[in-house]
């Protein structure tokens, strides 16, 4: 986890939506561990700068934490009413910067917690799993700070 992004944890957040450059790994890794977490109690959603497309790899690394992305479908900010959430938490600086614009006049936080941009990775299909393992547990150490389970 990247040492400069301070998280506090969250008080009673009913909604949040994640936002990368595009809704295809980071966000929707994000939105499936909350889903899979708090089932029936936190609303999320996820979207990207431009929505993109699905990710095998992203699927791959979160089928081996029992998280279902398979049927996780990309969308953009402008498919999305952004005005109702608690809280809105980017992983981009562009996300962010859309989701400061977007939260300017309604009551919602924007943070920012930067995660790795997996776009472009090149390797043997095994560096990159490793890669998007990584991703994927540095969101989740983020989420256990910021949304710690009950006990």
């Amino acid at each position: 986890m990247d040492d400069q992004t301070v998280i506090t944890p969250a008080r009673d957040i009913s909604s949040v939506l994640f936002a990368c450059n595009i809704n295809a790994v980071r966000s929707a890794m994000a939105e499936a561990i909350i889903k899979s977490r708090f089932p029936g109690k936190i609303f999320t959603d996820s979207c990207g700068v431009t929505p993109g497309q699905q990710d095998g790899f992203a699927v791959a690394v979160m089928a081996e934490i029992d998280v279902d992305l398979s049927q996780h479908a990309p969308k953009g900010f402008d498919d999305l009413d952004c005005d109702f959430y608690d809280v809105i938490i980017s992983f981009s600086p562009e996300a962010h910067a859309r989701a400061q614009d977007l939260t300017r006049n309604v009551d919602c936080d924007a943070l920012y917690w930067p995660v790795d941009n997996l776009a472009g990775l090149q390797g043997s299909r095994e560096e990159r799993l490793r890669a998007y393992r990584s991703v994927r547990d540095d969101i989740i150490a983020k989420l256990d700070l910021y949304l710690p389970e009950d006990d």
